[in-house]
């Protein structure tokens, strides 16, 4: 048990604990960003087939 805390307190002095920490919230705002971009495409290239075929069918 004493050997866990140890280790334990050894993760969160140490800068790897923080380092992982910023690069999974990096990740995720990527993943939203990313995520949001390509719903947007899709909403304008929805509008767009859309518009065509309904030009095409006039």
């Amino acid at each position: 048990m004493i050997q866990f805390a140890n280790s334990v307190k050894k993760f969160i002095v140490s800068e790897d604990g923080p380092t992982a920490v910023e690069y999974a919230v990096m990740l995720a705002l990527i993943v939203v960003v990313c995520l949001t971009a390509i719903q947007a495409i899709g909403t304008n290239a929805a509008t767009t087939f859309t518009s065509v075929s309904g030009q095409l069918g006039s």
